[in-house]
């Protein structure tokens, strides 16, 4: 039987492996319990950048990791040969590329970072989009039964299908309301990572990404947040709003220590393996630690705590540990109790509405 993933790495060890030694990695927190805790502790990589069940689900009355094996097959795996060639400076095939950018795009999205953008946006815009949706889907059934005509009928994998219930009610005189119910929460994220590296992925163009170099005395450390969308208005004015399609735009993905994946969209390439002067490595430096999340990844005790400080709470540490803490049992009830995942857990065969 296969080991059921129940740690949810999500900053692969393949990755990390780049910053460490011996399978040790120095870490730096951003939020600590109080001031005596060590700015600097060495961790296993199997010991860090993990949550429990962060991508497992309920699927019917049971529960998978089959996203997370999932992830595995088709981002981490294929990328691992991409990456030791970027890092050692050899030749890269078309190939190599279009993995080494498949894993950068699955990385920006996977991570709790983006899982709390991503729940952001859906309770403030959600309704909206739902109640357009079916607005437009009743449209159309009532189109097609005026017309006499069949909508056409998708086979599609069940874990592709957008988390909703749907319910109808029907009055007396044939008339009926439907309703539609989705719950905010993992199951929704997971579509919508699902989605992406699917589907809006194949829009992301793979040419014209290079690897830089830092300069002689200059190392990049790395985080739990790594890929940077970052729009530069002036020397000094920067934001991490940025997007694949957006221009100008530069897109960042340390490598290793000394390796930089970078995309200019909206300007020329900068040639691969090109050392960067020590100013605008620096800056890059301190923009990859700005940009993390709760850790900074290094290879050795760096002056990364100049850079950015620490936040030091006790309330928060403990509202966030508490918050994991319920995670998987909060969300597997949400799971469990939905209309859609009451049903057989095979493949379903779906007709639309729009």
């Amino acid at each position: 039987m296969k080991q059921f993933h129940r740690d949810n790495h999500y900053v692969p060890q393949v990755y990390l492996k780049q910053w460490s030694s011996s399978g040790q990695i120095f870490v730096y927190r951003l939020l600590v319990p109080h001031e005596n805790v060590s700015q600097w502790k060495a961790h296993s990589l199997r010991g860090i950048a993990f949550h429990q069940h962060l991508y497992t689900y309920m699927d019917g009355k049971v529960e998978t990791d089959e996203f997370e094996r999932w992830l595995s097959r088709e981002f981490e795996e294929p990328a691992e040969e991409a990456i030791r060639r970027a890092v050692n400076d050899e030749r890269m095939s078309s190939d190599h590329w279009r993995t080494l950018v498949r894993f950068a795009v699955a990385q920006d999205v996977r991570t709790p970072a983006s899982l709390s953008a991503f729940l952001n946006r859906q309770r403030q815009s959600l309704q909206a989009v739902m109640d357009a949706s079916l607005e437009t889907s009743v449209r159309t059934l009532k189109a097609a039964a005026r017309a006499g005509t069949a909508l056409p009928k998708q086979s599609l994998e069940r874990s592709s299908l957008f988390p909703v219930d749907v319910s109808i009610t029907r009055d007396p005189d044939g008339a009926g309301t439907i309703k539609t119910t989705a719950v905010v929460g993992r199951k929704l994220w997971l579509w919508g990572v699902r989605h992406h590296l699917t589907s809006t992925i194949d829009r992301i163009s793979y040419d014209d990404w290079t690897i830089l170099r830092a300069p002689e005395g200059i190392t990049w450390p790395t985080s739990d947040k790594p890929v940077m969308k970052l729009r530069l208005h002036s020397s000094t004015s920067y934001d991490f709003d940025g997007g694949w399609g957006v221009r100008p735009c530069d897109v960042f993905l340390p490598l290793s220590p000394k390796h930089l994946l970078h995309k200019s969209i909206g300007r020329r390439r900068v040639r691969r393996g090109a050392v960067l002067d020590i100013q605008l490595a620096t800056f890059i430096r301190k923009l990859i630690v700005e940009h993390a999340h709760r850790y900074v990844f290094d290879t050795f005790k760096s002056d990364i705590p100049l850079i950015r400080p620490r936040l030091v709470s006790l309330e928060n540490v403990k509202h966030e540990q508490e918050a994991w803490k319920n995670w998987h049992r909060e969300q597997s009830e949400v799971e469990s109790n939905s209309r859609q995942n009451r049903a057989d857990s095979g493949p379903s065969e779906t007709q639309w509405g729009g």
